[in-house]
């Protein structure tokens, strides 16, 4: 009943009746049909009207009889098990659902905790693995054999060595070349040469440069057609066979050859400067009985055959440090792939990580919200809406005492009766149940 029906209520029963005596309103009501709830509603009513009749409708007094109003209300409740039942029948479902759920979890959680030991049993697996790939790209120069590498130890040196060695050879055979060539074609000879300066010119490429451009392209250029049949020979001597062999001795018959021609026509031109009217004709049988023919022969060709066997020397080592380099080339991959999966595992092991801690923090506030069920379960429910419903029959009971027996003028009966409302507004706030949370329940436990 809103607080204008209370009002209009009992400014009809304001005027007070004749004196008379004091006795409790009867209802006309057969007691076997009338329900249960509204005898309880009845007594609210009654007891209103006593309480009041007692304290001559005093407000202030409303608010403590409001109080034990309530107290008694939910004495009341308690003492109605199956009520209770049934209104605790929510809650009691709501906390197995929770703890259905809360199994769930805890399955989810054990799940994500093993796939968490798999994946940081593999990193851990992949860390051993990249670190004995480490070891065996530092060791593989030292000990290649120990990994089933064909290749001999300690290539590195011998080729650095082999390398140190070929280069002054080169630069020898191209200074040689160089200045035989120019000798043997283009130079012309005098009496007063000696005969070092006759064979070795130190100005024989910048002579040629000054003789043309062909015959300077032909002193620079002949030197690495010796080279180029050093090269061949290498490549020749590479694949052991009979064809190869042949090609090889050609190569070296050639090269011979060609230091024969050189060696001939520097001495030829020798001859021809030191020749007298009594001298023979100059032919191969001369130029063998000179020495300084086969001086010129075996400071080519034999340096030459010194710097083809040093060259294959540092291709062969060369090799043997490709096959280690390849090895290591081949671990260091790995170990980057590794790497790789590491770091996908660990980005894994960050998802299921986070996804664990939600998990936790899923049931703690589950266990917490099945804690306040279990609270609510433990404790009683009070209706506040029937609360209402009640205590409104109670200062119903109390007003009407106010509208029948007290006697004062209409004004001040209508001041007691707004103040008996106010203080019973201020009665539901108190406990939970005004007007706007009145399908909301009170919780109390006792």
């Amino acid at each position: 009943m809103d607080t204008t029906s209370i009002k209009n209520l009992f400014k009809l029963k304001s005027v007070p009746a004749e004196p008379k005596e004091e006795q409790l309103p009867k209802t006309e009501v057969n007691t076997d049909e009338e329900s249960s709830e509204e005898t309880r509603k009845r007594t609210y009513h009654e007891s209103g009207y006593r309480d009041s009749s007692r304290t001559s409708g005093n407000h202030s007094t409303l608010s403590i009889c409001l109080d034990a109003v309530y107290s008694k209300f939910q004495n009341e409740e308690k003492e109605m098990v199956e009520k209770q039942q049934q209104l605790k029948e929510s809650y009691v479902n709501e906390q197995k659902n929770r703890e259905t759920e809360i199994k769930a979890l805890i399955v989810s959680q054990e799940t994500k905790e093993e796939q968490l030991k798999t994946k940081s049993k593999e990193v851990e697996s992949h860390q051993q693995t990249i670190e004995t790939l480490n070891s065996e790209i530092i060791d593989l120069p030292r000990n290649p054999e120990k990994y089933n590498v064909k290749a001999t130890k300690g290539a590195s040196a011998k080729f650095i060595i082999g390398l140190f060695l070929l280069i002054p050879i080169t630069l020898y055979l191209g200074v040689f070349y160089i200045s035989t060539s120019y000798s043997a074609f283009f130079k012309g000879f005098d009496a007063k040469s000696t005969v070092i300066q006759s064979v070795f010119d130190p100005q024989a490429l910048a002579k040629a440069w000054n003789d043309g451009s062909t015959e300077a392209a032909f002193v620079v250029l002949i030197p690495f057609v010796f080279l180029g049949l050093g090269f061949l020979i290498h490549m020749f001597g590479e694949n052991k066979t009979t064809a190869n062999y042949i090609k090889l001795g050609l190569l070296l018959m050639v090269t011979f050859i060609f230091d024969v021609i050189l060696a001939y026509e520097i001495e030829k031109k020798i001859y021809d400067v030191e020749k007298t009217f009594d001298s023979l004709p100059f032919d191969l049988k001369i130029a063998f009985t000179k020495n300084q023919f086969w001086e010129i022969i075996f400071a080519g060709f034999i340096v030459y055959i010194i710097w083809g066997l040093v060259f294959d020397f540092v291709m062969k080592e060369h090799r043997e440090k490709d096959k280690i380099k390849n090895e290591q080339e081949i671990r260091q991959k790995r170990v980057e792939f590794f790497q790789e999966k590491i770091n996908v595992l660990k980005k894994e092991i960050e998802e299921i990580l986070a996804a664990i801690g939600n998990i936790k923090e899923s049931i703690i506030k589950i266990r917490g919200r099945i804690e306040e069920l279990q609270n609510i379960i433990d404790g009683v429910i009070i209706p506040t809406k029937d609360y209402k419903l009640y205590a409104s029959e109670y200062v119903q009971g109390w007003i009407t005492f106010i509208g029948e027996k007290i006697a004062v003028s209409r004004t001040e009966k209508q001041t007691m009766i707004d103040e008996c409302i106010s203080t019973y507004n201020t009665n539901l706030e108190t406990v939970g149940a005004n007007s706007d949370n009145q399908n909301l329940v009170y919780l109390s436990s006792l």
